[in-house]
């Protein structure tokens, strides 16, 4: 009862500060007369401290539990937004050279929590392997290039959501699953089989869909991406065939090792394309909060439709509407544009956590009314 109240306690004063952090930010005015006071900083400790605080006090909550990891992210972001010269590199060391590795590190950990029967299982379920990999490099690429088109966007910006839509579902969509009472199995399927087909997909998609905002040469998209997901996972399902049980720490380190890793690249790829974000940001998370939702309906609907379902219909909702948005972050670093390209990925990121987190804890809540 005490640990509660002390998060709940925790809760209140996270969301004070948020408060008043947003509030001073939004009425510059405020503090108009402190013009080169250290009080002008008040805004941002008020921020980073308060976005800290709430990753904490939600680990006290079992169903906003799984915001933690998003609240930590948001931190990490605020840091850079505002202190971005400590997230761009140390002397002649560019923090962006670091990438690439932590992205290979986390494909290594997404492969170690696969094994051959999840390609396997294709064959038991391949209507719902073909529509959620349908819905997902079909319509979601589609999706992606009418809003950029729509909204106007600078073309490396426009780039990047259409990268976002034409990458495969990430590890997230595995969580949110299990979250959701869904079908974890299913899940796992598709993520394996959807990056496995990412080294074609993705560069043909971006080749047909991006072609006009930037150029893009195929075969180096398709070897960039086997460097970063094929090369690791293959390597990690030899670790777990020869290796797996044996090094417990090591299977116990990958996943907090893969958050930190994409709360890193993140923080890294914000301050590297701050003004970028500072003028197109609101639009770009309209932008994102369409792609993601466009996701979820469509991959729920498509199910429905087809009278399949809940545990199904739930799965490919999630396997649709989220992407490996850490994919994308290194794609956009390999065409040398992570500053514009890249940042759609690191906008989509913490949103699609939040929104991913919300829907599986809502239907965590609502009993599966069919087998």
């Amino acid at each position: 009862m005490e640990r509660h109240r002390a998060y709940t306690i925790a809760l209140r004063i996270a969301l004070s500060l948020l408060t008043l952090g947003l509030f001073l930010l939004l009425f510059p005015g405020v503090l108009g007369s402190l013009a080169g006071s250290p009080w002008l900083r008040l805004p941002s400790l008020f921020l980073i401290t308060g976005f800290g605080l709430l990753a904490i006090s939600l680990q006290g909550f079992r169903l906003l539990r799984g915001l933690s990891y998003t609240m930590w992210i948001f931190t990490a972001v605020t840091c850079s937004l505002f202190y971005p010269a400590y997230f761009t590199g140390i002397g002649s060391f560019s923090f962006k050279s670091l990438i690439i590795p932590l992205l290979q590190i986390m494909m290594f950990g997404v492969g170690t929590t696969m094994g051959l029967s999840d390609f396997a299982r294709v064959i038991r379920m391949p209507k719902a392997v073909f529509i959620g990999l349908a819905g997902h490099f079909i319509f979601m690429p589609l999706i992606g290039y009418t809003i950029a088109h729509t909204f106007g966007f600078p073309p490396e910006i426009a780039a990047g959501i259409i990268l976002v839509g034409s990458v495969p579902c990430g590890l997230a969509s595995n969580v949110m699953s299990y979250l959701a009472n869904a079908n974890l199995a299913l899940s796992v399927t598709l993520t394996a089989v959807g990056t496995l087909l990412a080294p074609v997909t993705t560069p043909l998609l971006m080749q047909l869909l991006a072609g006009e905002y930037i150029p893009i040469d195929f075969f180096a998209m398709m070897w960039d991406i086997t460097q970063i997901v094929i090369l690791p996972i293959a390597a990690s399902l030899l670790y777990n065939h020869f290796l797996g049980g044996k090094f417990e720490w090591l299977d116990k380190a990958m996943p907090v090792l893969s958050m930190v890793s994409i709360a890193t690249i993140i923080a890294v790829i914000t301050a590297a394309g701050r003004e970028s974000l500072l003028t197109v940001g609101p639009l770009l998370m309209l932008a994102c909060l369409l792609h993601n939702g466009s996701g979820y309906i469509l991959g729920y609907t498509m199910c429905k439709l087809l009278k399949m379902d809940e545990k199904t219909c739930r799965t490919i909702a999630l396997e649709v509407g989220l992407q490996n948005t850490g994919l994308a972050s290194g794609l956009a670093l390999k065409m040398g544009k992570v500053a514009t390209v890249g940042l759609a990925p690191a906008v989509f990121s913490p949103i699609m956590n939040i929104s991913g987190s919300a829907l599986a804890t809502w239907w965590h809540s609502k009993p599966v009314t069919n087998p």
